[in-house]
């Protein structure tokens, strides 16, 4: 037992840098949910690992995930030409209008976390009634194993279409950081692809959940066992050209 906690400590004493790679006791917990068919979400949550939020400081977005939107990164979609909030807005949009340099000047969106319809129109006043949201958040894999990956990853990881959606730009902001135990969409037909998508990403980049985190995917999941783990290559994932 000693031997196990004295893993643990070490892991908080440098900051939590060294907590993906600790396999002591919990590292390699794995969810109650029981193992499922290749491809679910259920299963993929099954086995991620189990670890509370590492204790380390909030990171700084430039610094740490690169240029907000950059198209200069390994995420799929990259290199196009576009950044990829134009690409997500595009993707996730309809009746879409372009200017010449192909940006979003309007567009309507089915939103997925309330299930209003909204009407997108480019301008100071108008942009952010929409806004492009990380599912899996920032600041919450920041601390769940994201401060451990390679600058480029977590650059990757900031501007995946895996991890971005279109939504309500209000309600985003009610969302903050918080994971899915604090946080899930209030239109509840949407939670089922939406903590898919999370442990899709966490599964991704090789991320763990906090037990919290883990016991809330759980309970959605519950009623939709058969939900699939969405991939880059997913109708709804995917850019559109």
């Amino acid at each position: 037992m000693k031997a196990k906690t004295g893993c643990v400590m070490a892991a908080v004493a440098v900051t939590g840098m060294t907590l993906a790679g600790c396999h002591a006791s919990g590292s390699d917990a794995k969810s109650p949910a029981a193992a499922g068919p290749p491809g679910r979400a259920v299963t993929a949550l099954a086995r991620l690992r189990v670890w509370p939020a590492a204790a380390i400081g909030a990171y700084d977005h430039s610094k740490d995930f690169g240029p907000a939107w950059s198209d200069d990164t390994g995420a799929p979609g990259g290199h196009n030409g576009l950044d990829i909030r134009d690409g997500i807005l595009r993707r996730d949009l309809t009746g879409v209008r372009l200017d010449d340099h192909g940006r979003v000047v309007s567009g309507t969106l089915h939103d997925p976390y309330t299930g209003r319809i909204i009407r997108f129109t480019l301008g100071p006043q108008t942009t952010d009634a929409i806004q492009v949201d990380h599912l899996a958040e920032l600041g919450e894999v920041w601390t769940t194993g994201a401060a451990n990956l390679p600058q480029d990853q977590r650059e990757q990881l900031a501007n995946d279409p895996l991890n971005l959606e279109a939504v309500d730009g209000p309600t985003k902001d009610d969302k903050g950081d918080s994971d899915a135990s604090h946080w899930l969409p209030p239109a509840t037909g949407y939670r089922c692809e939406y903590v898919a998508r999370q442990i899709a990403v966490k599964t991704k980049y090789r991320l763990w959940v906090t037990p919290a985190e883990q016991r809330a995917m759980d309970t959605v999941l519950a009623s939709c066992p058969g939900q699939p783990l969405p991939t880059e290559s997913s109708p709804d994932v995917r850019l559109t050209s």
